[in-house]
């Protein structure tokens, strides 16, 4: 693979990271939720807007949970091809901030989209198929984590 030919695409990879779960940061912030140590920066007062998934206009919700199921998919299907990727995944704290992710966003997305009154019901089955699908992109990408960087140094 490319990084076998290329080892400083590790370092490339190392830099991107925090990107990466930058991503996790702002859908958190515009369902109106917060992770542990997400951010550093403080929060400006007139940024306190009581926006969550419930509320939140249904394009807005479409765009979060389109989002969320690019991102989850790219990051599993990569560290799937590519499971070497995980140390560098985990030196960012990468199964902490899936895990407090996952916790804070994923119950509010799923019941946000249960409440919410549709038109057209095929919305609904189209965003309930895309959340499904990031849950289980994000356990299966966790599993890789958990396999590669705990449970493979133990059988080698």
């Amino acid at each position: 693979n490319i990084f076998t030919q290329q080892p400083s695409y590790f370092s490339d990879l190392d830099e991107t990271l925090p990107t990466v779960l930058q991503v996790f940061n702002n859908i958190l912030h515009k369902c109106g939720l917060q992770c542990e140590g997400a951010s550093a920066e403080p929060q400006k007062l007139e940024e306190r807007v009581n926006v969550t998934p419930g509320n939140m206009p249904l394009q807005e919700l479409k765009d979060i949970v389109l989002y969320l199921c690019d991102t989850s998919t790219t990051i599993w299907a990569f560290l799937d091809v590519f499971p070497l990727a995980c140390q560098t995944f985990q030196k960012h704290e990468f199964c902490y901030r899936l895990a407090s992710f996952y916790e804070l966003a994923i119950p509010e997305l799923e019941s946000a989209i249960k409440k919410r009154h549709y038109e057209d019901n095929s919305v609904f089955a189209d965003l309930w198929r895309r959340i499904s699908h990031s849950r289980k992109k994000m356990i299966e990408a966790f599993h890789i984590l958990i396999n590669q960087v705990c449970l493979q140094p133990i059988l080698e």
